[in-house]
């Protein structure tokens, strides 16, 4: 019985030997960056370990390598990228079986990759998703008796009610799940003053609102750099050679030429305008139904004096495909369609050389904002945004852009700011001088102002 008693004492102690070794061993400048998804794809995280990186903290940024990350994170020092296997899909059972599987074997997979971790300070996690993610990086900070931040780009439920509806089963537990948890948080940012709100009154949780921001590679991209990449997409893309190819040469996109005796490059004569839209292709349907109309030819068949149109669409996903077969179904005489595969280098160019971003986000709570508007703004890129509520947060209509409602609208809004092109100094050219001129704060100072303060309260 004594024997009993003293083992049993020898292995508590050996525990809390154990807990205070991992206590002691924690790092008061590491931070663990998190999200259940594609680093590539996650510019926000990989913003925030930049930040926390330039301030000196060592980051462990954990998450999927489906995409590349930007170069800056594979060189800094300071990031340490974990990489987290992506599970395929179960095709056994019923669906539900399927999903309660996945959460299971994603809830051992995070856990045990966390945990191997050197513990950290705090860890910034992203939501969505949240499941499992909020609750394993809760257990995480407890194990480590670190702060968990949760940073609140949308509600999870809110995007799984799309496909199964609000009133689904598993839409209401996962509801349930994301307040519950979110309230054991230590603090929380989001990404509109809507968002803050609703979290508030809906979930008795307090964030802090933290805009997104450009990171300083989003701007205006030199006319002799537009060339240089017009260039390298006219050897793999038709839209982007020259009209009459007899007389193209290696000099020469349909954008811009180089004179051959100074060197110097300049637009092209009768350029097309370059429309750019960004896109998880879960609601191009509305682009494909725009150019699937024949507004915009009958426009210029009628005498409209409107530039021919090079429609960029970029992203990745799983409507790529049906789309793009779409799109090949499509004949013009004046538009031409694009979904070329950009290096994560070669985007923020592209943005800074084209003349119309559209966006096509539409969110399912109507509280975040997209982040590919806030990328064209910071390279002065004026927009038309299908409308959604908090919109008005970003976009503001007749400033910096046009919000629309439908196809008819947009086609509408195409003909009133390409009229004239590229002559004619219309509303486009007004847009885009009010963007340069309404500088605001970059995302290094609107971090330091209100995410900073938060990591040195946690250490």
């Amino acid at each position: 019985m004594a024997a009993g008693g003293a083992a049993l004492a020898v292995v508590v102690l050996l525990s809390v030997l154990w807990c205070w070794w991992r206590r002691a061993g924690r790092a008061a400048g590491r931070v663990c960056v998190a999200v259940l998804g594609d680093l590539g794809r996650s510019p926000r995280m990989q913003y925030h370990a930049l930040s926390l990186a330039r301030h000196g903290r060592q980051v462990s940024l954990l998450g999927y390598l489906q995409t590349r990350p930007h170069r800056d994170v594979l060189s800094s020092g300071e990031i340490q990228v974990v990489p987290v296997s992506e599970l395929r899909s179960l095709r056994v059972g019923p669906k539900l079986f399927q999903y309660v599987v996945k959460v299971v074997v994603q809830t051992v997979q995070l856990l045990h990759t966390m945990l191997r971790m050197e513990p950290p300070s705090c860890v910034l996690l992203q939501n969505p998703p949240g499941l499992p993610s909020i609750a394993v990086a809760w257990l995480a900070c407890l194990f480590w008796r670190s702060k968990l931040i949760i940073d609140w780009h949308n509600y999870g439920y809110t995007i799984m009610s799309l496909n199964h509806g609000r009133n689904h089963p598993l839409v209401l537990i996962a509801k349930w799940y994301e307040k519950l948890f979110g309230r054991l948080s230590d603090y929380n940012l989001c990404v509109t003053d809507a968002m803050k709100e609703d979290l508030w009154v809906n979930c008795n949780i307090r964030a802090v609102t933290l805009y997104d921001r450009p990171a300083s590679y989003f701007k205006e991209t030199p006319l002799e750099l537009q060339h240089q990449l017009f260039m390298k997409l006219a050897q793999d893309y038709e839209p982007f050679k020259p009209q009459h190819s007899v007389s193209w040469n290696a000099e020469r996109s349909a954008f811009t030429e180089r004179d051959e005796k100074s060197g110097d490059v300049t637009r092209s004569r009768g350029r097309p305008a370059l429309l750019i839209s960004s896109t998880s292709w879960t609601a191009i349907h509305l682009l494909v139904r725009f150019l699937s109309s024949p507004d915009y030819e009958q426009y210029i068949n009628e005498g409209v004096k409107l530039p021919a149109l090079v429609c960029v669409i970029t992203g990745k996903g799983p409507l790529k495909e049906y789309y793009n077969g779409l799109i090949q179904k499509l004949h013009f005489k004046h538009i031409q369609i694009c979904t070329p595969w950009l290096e994560a280098e070669d985007y923020p160019v592209l943005l800074g050389s084209a003349d119309l971003g559209v966006c096509l986000h539409k969110s399912s709570s109507g509280l975040d904002l997209p982040m590919k508007v806030v990328d064209m703004f910071g390279c002065c890129l004026p927009v038309c945004a299908i409308y959604f509520e908090c919109l008005h947060e970003l976009v503001k209509h007749n400033e910096n852009g046009l919000i629309f409602r439908d196809s008819d609208e947009l086609a509408e809004q195409l003909k009133i700011l390409f009229l004239g092109f590229p002559t004619l100094e219309g509303k486009l050219h007004e847009f885009r001088k009010n963007l340069r001129a309404s500088r605001q704060l970059s995302w290094d100072e609107s971090w330091d102002q209100t995410v900073l303060p938060l990591f040195n309260q946690t250490e």
